[in-house]
Parts: C-alpha cells; sequence; structure tokens
C-alpha cells in the first residue's frame, strides 16, 4: 500500500514537471520507476506509455489553450507520427538486450540535456 502512495507522489511530481517544462515520462518517471521502484527498462517504458491512455494532459492543455499557446495542426501531426511511431519503437525495443537499451536510454538523455544546456 505504502508503493502506491510514493508512486502517486511520483506522478503528481511528474504532472508538475510536465505542466511547468512539459516533461515527464522519459525524463522522470521511466527512471524513477527503474532506480527507485526497481521496474526493468522496458516494464518502466510500457508503464509510462500506459500511463499515457487517458488525457492525462488535459488540465495542462486547458491552460495553455486559454493563453493561446497550443497550435492544434502540429499536435494533431505529432499525434499522428507518435500514434505509429510508438509501435515501430516498442517492437524495436523488445528486440534489443536490456542493458543496450538502457545504454541508449541513457545516451539519449545526455545528448539531449546537454544539447538544451549549451545550444542556442
Amino acid at each position: 500500500m505504502m508503493q502506491f502512495v510514493w508512486i502517486i507522489l511520483l506522478g503528481l511530481t511528474a504532472g508538475i514537471f510536465s505542466g511547468l517544462l512539459g516533461i515527464g515520462g522519459g525524463i522522470i518517471l521511466v527512471p524513477a520507476l527503474i532506480y527507485i521502484f526497481k521496474f526493468s527498462q522496458t516494464q518502466a517504458q510500457g508503464t509510462t506509455l500506459a500511463m499515457m491512455i487517458p488525457p492525462i494532459g488535459l488540465l495542462a492543455v486547458m491552460e495553455y489553450y486559454k493563453q493561446g499557446q497550443i497550435n492544434w495542426k502540429a499536435a494533431a501531426f505529432l499525434c499522428a507520427g507518435f500514434f505509429f511511431g510508438g509501435l515501430i519503437g516498442a517492437k524495436i525495443c523488445l528486440l534489443l538486450p536490456k542493458g543496450l537499451l538502457q545504454k541508449i536510454f541513457g545516451m539519449v538523455l545526455l545528448l539531449v540535456g546537454a544539447k538544451m544546456f549549451f545550444g542556442k
């Protein structure tokens, strides 16, 4: 029971970062599920993707919408690409050795972080 309280608090934390910075699943949830809750890499990724099935970002989207900060056409095209890309990525992911997958995940986070920090 106590683990579910901590998972709810993790979800709350990721939700705050999602609303604040547009991040959450890959940067907050996946590493926390692996290192704190001892999920495997694929369990953490699958669980995070399953969490996105309901409209979890709806309240945050409403706030951005009120301020005119949403490009609906781009969002629709991103959604279509993400829908099919997610299938392709999941099929590839489940073929990779778990250690390699974790290294790829970490490298992507490092590269994106470095670009965001040092880029223009």
